[in-house]
C-alpha cells in the first residue's frame, strides 16, 4: 500500500515539477528582461546627461564670446566677469564630458576636436583682449577682422552639432530597445500569472487524488507505528538498563578507589594507635612517632574527603573578591620551592586583569595541583608557564554547559611528555592517573575540575604527546564594587584581648576536642551540648565574644540558634562548623555567608587561622596556651 502511494505521488509530482521548472524559466527571463530594461534606462539617462554637458560647454564658450564683445564695445571691465567665469568653468565641464565618453573611441575623437577648437577660440579671445589692453580698440578690431576667432567658433559649433546628432541617434536606438524590452516584460509577467494559475489548478486536483491514497495508507501505517513504538519502548528499556549498569560500574570504580585509600589510611591509624596503647601500657611514653603517623593518616583521609567533595561540587567554599595576578605572584616562592630547580617557572600576567569571586585557598590549591602535575610530566626538567588573560565567551564555545559571559583565564602550561586524546579525555575522572603505583591518587585534577565547576567556571585541557599540556581555568568576572580582600594580620601594636568562645556541639567527643583545641590556642571557653543550653549560657554570660556552633543538631539547628543568639546579643560573631555540605544539609540549614564556616574535620592550625579571621585580629588570644576556661 505504501509503495503504491509513493508511486502515485511521484507520477502526480512530475507535472508539478515540470510546471515549476517552466515558471522558473519564465521568471528567470523576466528577471533578465528587467535587468536589460534597467541597463537601457541607465544608458538613456547617461545620454541625456552627456547632451546636457555638451550644450553646457557650448554655452560657456558663447557666454565668453558675448562677454568679450561687450567689453570691446564699451570698455567697461564688468563686462568681462562672465568671460572669466566661463574660462574657469570650461575645464571642469570638458573633464566631465571626457569621463562620460571614456569607453567610446568615436566620442573621444570628437571630444579631442571639440577641446582643440575650444582652446583655439579662447586663445583668440585672450589675444584680442591683450591687444585691446596694449593698443586700444583699433588693434583689437583689426585682429577680429582676421576671422580666426570666427573660424574657431565655427569648428566648436560643428563638433557640438555632430556629437549631439550622434547622441540623438544613439538615444533613439536605446529607446527602441527599451520599448521592446518593456513589451517582452509585460508578456512574461502575463505568462507567469497564467503559469501560476495552471500549476495551482493542477496541484489542487492532484491533492484531491492522493489524499484518498494517503487515507488508505494511514491505516496501514498506524498498525506499523504501534509495532514500532513497542520496539522503541523495548530499546529504551534496554538503553536505560545499560546506562544504569554504566552508572553502577562508575560507582563501583569510585567506591573501590575510596575504599582502597581509606583502608590504607585506617590501617596506619589503627596500627599506630595499637602500638601506642601497648607502649603506654608498659609505661613507655615514647609514642610521638605513632601519634604523628596517625595524625598524618587522618589528615590524608580528611584531604581525600575534601577532594571527593570538590569533585562532586559539594565542598564548602569561602569565596572572596581576588586579583588572580596577585594570587599567582604570591605563590611564586611556594611554586619554586615545590617544583625544584629543574623546572623553569615563567609567568605571563595580563595587564588590567578583571577581578573574580572565588575561594582563594582553593584557587591556590588548584594552581599548585596543576603545577605539580606539570613538573611530574617533565622528569628531565622543562618550562612551566602560568599565564592570565581576560576572555569573553559566547554561545559557540565548545563546552555547552558554559554560559556566555566574561571570564578570566588562568592557564598552566608545561613542556612535558603530553597525553594522547584518549588519556586527556579521562584526565578529570577521580582515581584516574597516568603515574605509577604510589605516585598519585588520581584526585588532583578531579578536585580542580569540581572546584572550578562549583565556582561557576569551566576547565579545559589541551595536550599533545611530546609537546606538553595546557590546562585552562575559566573563572567568572566579578562585576561588583567590592575590592580584593588582601587584609593581613593586625599590626597596630595594641594588646590583644583573650576572647570568650561559646561552643555548641551535640556530639560529646567532638565538643571535647573543640574545647581542648580552643584552650590550647589560649581562648576562654564555655560549652553547651545543644541549642537550648547554648541560649541559657549566652544569657548567663553576656561577655561571650564568639558562638562556635555545629549546624546539624537535634531540635533547633545551628542556623536557627545563631539567629536567636544574635537577636539576644546584637553584634555577636558566629562561626559555623559541620561535616555536611549545603547540598546534603539543605539551603535552609546552612549559613548564607560561607566565609564564616569551618568544615569538619579541621586541624588546630585551621582553627587558629579561622577564628581571628572572623573575630578580627584584635580579638585574638593573648598567647597560645596562656589560659584555661570555664
Amino acid at each position: 500500500m505504501v509503495s503504491r502511494v509513493r508511486r502515485a505521488l511521484r507520477m502526480q509530482l512530475l507535472p508539478l515539477g515540470l510546471g515549476f521548472a517552466a515558471l522558473a524559466a519564465i521568471v528567470g527571463m523576466q528577471s533578465w528582461l528587467t535587468a536589460t530594461q534597467w541597463e537601457e534606462n541607465q544608458a538613456i539617462r547617461d545620454t541625456f546627461a552627456l547632451q546636457r554637458r555638451i550644450t553646457s560647454a557650448l554655452s560657456l564658450v558663447q557666454e565668453a564670446e558675448t562677454s568679450q564683445r561687450g567689453f570691446l564695445l564699451t570698455g567697461e571691465a564688468s563686462y568681462l566677469d562672465p568671460y572669466r567665469a566661463a574660462v574657469r568653468a570650461l575645464p571642469a565641464e570638458m573633464a566631465a564630458i571626457r569621463e562620460s565618453v571614456a569607453d567610446n573611441p568615436a566620442r573621444r575623437q570628437q571630444l579631442e576636436q571639440l577641446d582643440s577648437a575650444t582652446k583655439d577660440r579662447l586663445a583668440e579671445m585672450d589675444a584680442v583682449l591683450r591687444l585691446y589692453t596694449v593698443g586700444g580698440s583699433p588693434a583689437s578690431v583689426a585682429r577680429l577682422k582676421e576671422g580666426r576667432g570666427k573660424a574657431a567658433m565655427g569648428r566648436v559649433r560643428d563638433v557640438v552639432s555632430e556629437m549631439q546628432r550622434d547622441e540623438n541617434a544613439k538615444l533613439q536606438q536605446r529607446l527602441d530597445i527599451s520599448e521592446r524590452a518593456d513589451d517582452a516584460l509585460r508578456f512574461a509577467s502575463f505568462a507567469v500569472l497564467l503559469g501560476v494559475l495552471a500549476v495551482a489548478a493542477y496541484g489542487m486536483a492532484a491533492a484531491r487524488r492522493h489524499l484518498r491514497d494517503i487515507a488508505a495508507a494511514q491505516e496501514s501505517l498506524t498498525a506499523k507505528n504501534a509495532a514500532l513504538e513497542s520496539a522503541i519502548e523495548t530499546g529504551q528499556a534496554a538503553e536505560a538498563q545499560l546506562r544504569q549498569m554504566q552508572k553502577m560500574e562508575a560507582i563501583g570504580q569510585l567506591t573501590g578507589g575510596i575504599a582502597h585509600d581509606f583502608n590504607n589510611m585506617l590501617a596506619v591509624i589503627m596500627s599506630a594507635m595499637s602500638l601506642a596503647r601497648r607502649k603506654l601500657s608498659r609505661g613507655d611514653t615514647d609514642v610521638s612517632r605513632f601519634i604523628e603517623a596517625a595524625s598524618d593518616a587522618a589528615e590524608r583521609a580528611s584531604e581525600l574527603t575534601q577532594r571527593l567533595l570538590a569533585f562532586a561540587r559539594q565542598q564548602p567554599l569561602a569565596p572572596q573578591v581576588i586579583d588572580a595576578n596577585g594570587t599567582v605572584t604570591g605563590m611564586s616562592k611556594l611554586l619554586r620551592r615545590t617544583l625544584g630547580k629543574t623546572v623553569r617557572i615563567e609567568t605571563q600576567l595580563a595587564a588590567g586583569l578583571w577581578l573574580t569571586h572565588v575561594d582563594k585557598s582553593q584557587l591556590e590549591n588548584a594552581i599548585l595541583n596543576l603545577a605539580v602535575n606539570g613538573r611530574d610530566a617533565m622528569p628531565d626538567g622543562g618550562s612551566l608557564t602560568i599565564s592570565t588573560a581576560n576572555r569573553t565567551l559566547d554561545d559557540r564555545h565548545p563546552a555547552g554547559d558554559v554560559p556566555a559571559g566574561q571570564f578570566i583565564v588562568i592557564a598552566v602550561s608545561d613542556t612535558g611528555i603530553g597525553m594522547p586524546p584518549e588519556v586527556a579525555a579521562k584526565a578529570f575522572e577521580p582515581f584516574f592517573t597516568t603515574k605509577g603505583v604510589s605516585k598519585g591518587t588520581g584526585l588532583g585534577l578531579s578536585q580542580v575540575y569540581g572546584f572550578v565547576k562549583q565556582s561557576g567556571g569551566h576547565v579545559d585541557i589541551m595536550s599533545e604527546p611530546g609537546k606538553g599540556t595546557t590546562v585552562n581555568l575559566y573563572l567568572k568576572r566579578y562585576l561588583g564594587e567590592e575590592q580584593p580582600n588582601d587584609a593581613g594580620a593586625d599590626a597596630d601594636g595594641h594588646e590583644p584581648v583573650r576572647a570568650l568562645v561559646l561552643v555548641a556541639e551535640d556530639d560529646a567527643q567532638v565538643r571535647a576536642g573543640s574545647l581542648a583545641a580552643l584552650r590550647e590556642l589560649g581562648y576562654r571557653v564555655i560549652e553547651a551540648g545543644g541549642s537550648a543550653e547554648a541560649l541559657r549560657k549566652l544569657d548567663a554570660h553576656p561577655d561571650i565574644d564568639l558562638l562556635f556552633t555545629d549546624i546539624v543538631m537535634p531540635g533547633m539547628n545551628g542556623r536557627e540558634l545563631a539567629q536567636e543568639a544574635v537577636k539576644r546579643k546584637p553584634g555577636l560573631v558566629v562561626l559555623f562548623t559541620s561535616g555536611y555540605t549545603r547540598e546534603t544539609a539543605g539551603d535552609d540549614v546552612m549559613p548564607e555567608r560561607s566565609s564564616n564556616f569551618l568544615a569538619k574535620p579541621f586541624t588546630i592550625e585551621q582553627l587558629a587561622a579561622k577564628i581571628p579571621d572572623v573575630l578580627g585580629t584584635s580579638r585574638a588570644p593573648a598567647a597560645a596556651g596562656s589560659g584555661g576556661g570555664r
